[in-house]
């Protein structure tokens, strides 16, 4: 059974959700083969990507491969891509995954999918194209598949893989080392979990009204233990910070549960999360766009509705 490349995001030398998520998706494409870019590798995070199911984790850990920004990271799966010729190649839809996704696609001559909602055989992908507007199911015609995947696009699920461990080395081109990362700067890390990895997203828009009522939308997420998302219109008006807002010019989630007040549904705004698996919506005005991708609707005022509904939560845990 041919490898395929799942490439590890990672934080600290912590594994990160979406490539358990990728893992899940490469056991029904073949075996999953994790790459470890950069330093932070461990016996903690090797039995983590054994959970579930690497059946072999290639390591290069060497320090100058987060030195430079993405560039490094496109050469080492270029490598593995020569020697090994996988079945395919993973990544994360991350804007750092999708560049790299990009880069090695130009390197080994072969297609690539972005923003892929779900994987079948023959690494078919559904996608969400054109805005939100139009679903699609699309195929590399050349060369190794390479796709990068939403998070939050598949359930990770454990099934016990071997992970032997093969150590790496790749040696960079100049171009390869053309912009360096001077500093990093540590952004505190709040309680919630991060806007694109979350299960649940609770976001708020226009019909929020104001910065200081965004407090009735953190609340409710915090019932949820969900992340904080906004609208475009709410980012705008300087109510939530523009890292937080959802759209096609802002992040792109696909939560199991997304909760949007006040917000009314434009092809922005769709465009970034109406691949999520149940999507609910508060909203006073019943002609709102959104309510035409609803799973579920409450017509009404958010400033009744939310405060009740955070009360039930609560009640209920």
């Amino acid at each position: 059974m041919s490898e395929v490349l799942v490439l590890v995001e990672h934080v600290d030398g912590d594994v990160k959700k979406v490539t358990l998520e990728l893992l899940t998706l490469a056991r029904s494409l073949g075996a999953p083969a994790a790459v470890w870019a950069g330093p932070g590798y461990s016996e903690t995070a090797k039995d983590r990507l054994a959970e579930y199911g690497a059946e072999k984790v290639y390591v290069a850990d060497a320090e100058e491969i987060t030195d430079y920004v993405v560039a490094p990271k496109a050469e080492l799966l270029a490598k593995l891509v020569a020697d090994t010729a996988p079945a395919g190649v993973l990544v994360a839809a991350t804007a750092e995954g999708k560049e790299i996704a990009g880069r090695l696609a130009v390197k080994t001559d072969s297609g690539v999918i972005t923003d892929a909602v779900g994987l079948g055989e023959g690494f078919v992908a559904d996608q969400s194209i054109f805005g939100g507007g139009v679903n699609v199911r699309s195929r590399v015609a050349r060369g190794t598949p390479i796709v990068a995947v939403r998070p939050n696009s598949a359930a990770p699920v454990a099934a016990a893989g071997a992970a032997v461990e093969e150590k790496v080395e790749v040696a960079l081109s100049d171009a390869a080392r053309a912009a360096r990362v001077v500093e990093r700067v540590k952004q505190e890390k709040g309680a919630r979990p991060e806007l694109t990895e979350a299960a649940v997203v609770v976001s708020g828009g226009r019909g929020v009204g104001s910065a200081e009522s965004f407090a009735l939308i953190e609340k409710l997420a915090d019932s949820l233990d969900a992340a904080v998302g906004a609208s475009r219109a709410a980012t705008d008006a300087g109510w939530y910070p523009h890292q937080f807002q959802v759209g096609q010019t802002g992040k792109t989630v696909a939560p199991q549960l997304y909760i949007a007040a006040g917000i009314s549904g434009a092809i922005q705004h769709r465009a970034g999360m109406q691949t999520s698996k149940t999507i609910v919506v508060i909203n006073k005005d019943a002609e709102a766009p959104i309510f035409e991708i609803a799973d579920y609707g409450v017509v009404g005022d958010l400033f009744q509705v939310v405060p009740q509904l955070t009360e039930e939560i609560e009640k209920r845990k």
